[in-house]
């Protein structure tokens, strides 16, 4: 029986990759995936993404946020949300991503980066991040990627 529990418990850990990101890892990866300057705005937009995903998930690719008052969930690095931008098979979605919310719950967030660009690309753009209007919008960010060799 003893075996059977820590058996199970390896496969479940193998199977959440999940991973907390440091601020300069995090950067290096978005950089590399075109995240800075993306879609319109000025260079120094990377700041903001790694602003917003330290206030939505402190950068852990597999979080989870708790259903909200619409039914929703967040999901992921970015906390992308089920009503809009993916399905969790829990209730209505756009699901504007096309992709179901346990892809961006894993370390591999090259879909959690292409549904953030597809959510910038809306009207709201970053203003879709509540996060980001309340604690990042408007402010001098070069904390966010100091010290980072970019």
């Amino acid at each position: 029986m003893k075996a059977l529990v820590l058996t199970l418990l390896f496969l479940f850990i193998a199977a959440n990759e999940a991973i907390q990101y440091s601020r300069c890892g995090l950067a290096s990866i978005l950089k590399r995936n075109g995240m800075d300057g993306y879609y319109g705005y000025s260079l120094g937009i990377l700041a903001n993404w790694i602003c917003i995903a330290y206030y939505e998930s402190r950068y852990k690719s597999g979080a989870v946020g708790p259903c909200n008052s619409k039914g929703s969930r967040d999901y992921g690095i970015f906390q992308i949300n089920s009503r809009w931008w993916c399905n969790n098979n829990e209730g209505r979605t756009a699901n504007g991503s096309q992709k179901p919310c346990s892809a961006f719950t894993n370390d591999d967030i090259t879909d959690d980066i292409a549904c953030a660009k597809r959510i910038v690309r809306d009207p709201q753009r970053m203003n879709a991040w509540v996060p980001w209007r309340n604690n990042c919008k408007g402010r001098n960010l070069s904390k966010w990627t100091s010290g980072c060799r970019l």
